[in-house]
């Protein structure tokens, strides 16, 4: 990837109307009462209305047909009701951070991004431009859509969820802010999305987890551990709803690599890891990650394993 931290390699019955209605003073009440009892039998419903005052200052009766049965077609259409799913168990309460790399503005904001922040360790550039496909697609754009599927997957789960940015901005934001953000929502986890830019023949995907840092504002010491587990079930459920295989050109296979120069991880302090979903650069990688389909199934398998890691 090519991006801020780029790598070193590779109805109710009240409501109807009545159809007639019978009017009766109190005082011959009893006999309007006998009169309708055969209708009451009916079905009829009496009403006595009164007001706030007393008894003598009661209102004549009503009749008020009920309400009718509904038709078959009126019975089979339900109420909709848009209401967020009740979140019970091991996820409830919990946030998700979801960042996506870069921001397609950076390529007219290079001052900008170039400056250097502090990761703790080193001072880095802000950002980077991020890679694109031969053919022009950008990881800006690829990263965003993936974090708004992911979010639509996450919140079905009843889960909390914010994005860093949503191309909202012009360029960033920095990866030292980026960091924050997951900080000050007290993530319980936070995925950064990216794709990978390197030469053609290097393919599949690969998790980026923290190296144990602590050097200035970073220190990593308590979250190595939770990315860790964050990190490998990610991998495992990307990987079988995506079909894709571990990367083959760095990770040993495991589709698993420990970084320390990475602001976005150092800076952390909630469990985090980076996922690069495939390589632009390759034209069989590519065809996946500009495919819609393969973009919800990697959002489905990255969401899949943040549930597992939340204990869902």
């Amino acid at each position: 990837m090519r991006y801020d931290d780029s790598p070193p390699s590779p109805e109710s019955a009240s409501s109807v109307s009545p159809d007639r209605r019978w009017f009766t003073r109190r005082s011959g009440l009893a006999v309007g009462a006998a009169v309708l009892a055969p209708t009451l039998l009916a079905g009829w419903v009496l009403v006595q209305v009164t007001t706030g005052a007393g008894a003598d200052d009661a209102r004549p009766p009503r009749i008020v047909m009920p309400a009718a049965a509904p038709s078959p077609t009126q019975a089979s259409t339900p109420t909709s009701t848009a209401t967020a799913p009740e979140t019970k168990g091991p996820l409830a309460g919990k946030t998700v951070v979801i960042d996506p790399g870069h921001n397609t503005g950076n390529f007219q904001h290079t001052s900008e991004i170039d400056q250097k922040v502090d990761i703790g360790t080193i001072r880095k550039e802000c950002d980077t431009t991020g890679t694109t496909t031969n053919a022009g697609y950008k990881e800006a754009e690829f990263t965003l859509d993936v974090s708004r599927r992911l979010r639509t997957v996450l919140e079905a789960k009843g889960l909390k969820v914010a994005l860093t940015h949503e191309a909202d901005r012009a360029w960033g934001p920095c990866i030292n802010e980026r960091a924050r953000i997951g900080n000050e929502a007290a993530a319980d986890a936070v995925v950064s999305v990216h794709a990978d830019g390197v030469s053609s023949g290097n393919r599949g995907y690969h998790i980026i987890l923290p190296a144990k840092v602590k050097g200035g504002a970073a220190d990593t010491a308590k979250i190595v551990g939770p990315s860790r587990d964050l990190g490998e079930k990610i991998g495992s459920n990307f990987a079988r709803t995506t079909g894709s295989a571990p990367a083959n050109y760095l990770g040993s296979g495991t589709g698993l690599v420990v970084r320390d120069d990475l602001g976005g991880l150092n800076l952390s302090t909630r469990p985090k890891v980076f996922i690069e979903c495939g390589n632009m650069r390759d034209a069989k990688d590519a065809a996946l990650l500009t495919s819609p389909e393969w973009r919800q199934k990697a959002a489905q398998g990255i969401a899949d394993g943040i549930v597992g890691f939340l204990g869902g």
